[in-house]
């Protein structure tokens, strides 16, 4: 792994570990509607500007389109509920939620793909993952009596996510992802007016702290950019099973980074469900391969 691909690969790692605390951060002040707005809004406007100075390909033909629409689907139906879920669940638990995305792709992809069935190991394994989010919910229920309205807009969220990125997978084009980005921002703004307009409809500025402002400007400048641009990086110049890891690493460091700076709360038994989670996510990532390689070395 050369310096750059490190560098993106470590960049994708804090980005994705420190979006959750920042959605977190910019829905304490502002409303959740008008604060992913925003961060869409911030995003739109730098993509644009560098394809436009950098002269990077935008197209708009049918195909580009189709893949505009289903990646707007998945920015628009997982932000959407994922800042709805912040003023009810912790910025780790958001994490530990979404780092079940791989799971929930893989059966989607199952349906509507027609991808291979699940070996027993995956079965297993996903049994395992449900079950450590089982326990995360039933800790979050009991220490807040309103967790349950977030875990079923996170729940919601990953699920649009990972439908998003199944659609994506069913489009045969190749793009830069910056354009990808923009393009789907742009279907997705006038969406995101509109739910502003009827959740909120207000903009009381004087209201808002510097710390939920500061955390959509971080949020749009590299939560929506660069970390994007970043990890389609790493996925053109590593294995998708070093890319995968992400996903192991990011829920853990979201938990401390949440207990560190937001007092937010780590007992035994939410420690045990990540575990169980995040075993289920690595054997599902990894168990077959494992195996494959026990099988060799015993031949």
């Amino acid at each position: 792994m050369n310096a750059k691909v490190t560098v993106a690969y470590l960049i994708v790692v804090l980005i994705w570990s420190t979006t959750p605390l920042g959605i977190v951060w910019s829905s304490e002040t502002v409303h959740p509607s008008m604060a992913v707005l925003l961060r869409m809004l911030i995003a739109a406007v730098l993509g644009t500007i560098v394809i436009m100075v950098g002269r990077i390909p935008f197209p708009v033909n049918k195909t580009a389109i189709k893949l505009y629409v289903y990646s707007a689907f998945g920015i628009f139906g997982g932000m959407s509920m994922a800042y709805l879920a912040a003023r009810q669940l912790s910025s780790g638990i958001i994490s530990l939620v979404f780092g079940l995305s791989p799971l929930i792709s893989a059966v989607l992809a199952r349906r509507l793909l027609n991808e291979p069935a699940f070996t027993i190991l995956r079965k297993i394994a996903l049994a395992v993952a449900l079950v450590g989010l089982a326990i995360v919910c039933s800790e979050n229920l009991s220490l807040n009596e309103d967790s349950w309205l977030g875990l079923i807009f996170i729940l919601l969220a990953v699920f649009f996510f990972s439908l998003s990125g199944v659609l994506v997978k069913s489009v045969q084009i190749t793009i830069n992802p910056l354009s990808t980005t923009v393009g789907a921002l742009a279907l997705t703004l006038p969406c995101f007016i509109l739910v502003w307009w009827l959740m909120d409809g207000t903009l009381p500025i004087e209201q808002w702290s510097l710390r939920s402002i500061y955390s959509i400007l971080y949020l749009g400048v590299f939560g929506s950019l660069i970390g994007f641009v970043a990890y389609y990086f790493i996925l053109q110049k590593l294995a998708a099973s070093t890319v995968a890891l992400v996903t192991l690493m990011t829920p853990v460091i979201a938990l401390a980074i949440g207990a560190v700076f937001n007092q937010e709360p780590i007992t035994e038994i939410l420690i045990v469900g990540a575990i169980l989670v995040m075993i289920g996510l690595a054997l599902f990532l990894y168990g077959d391969r494992i195996n494959r390689h026990i099988a060799r070395l015993r031949l």
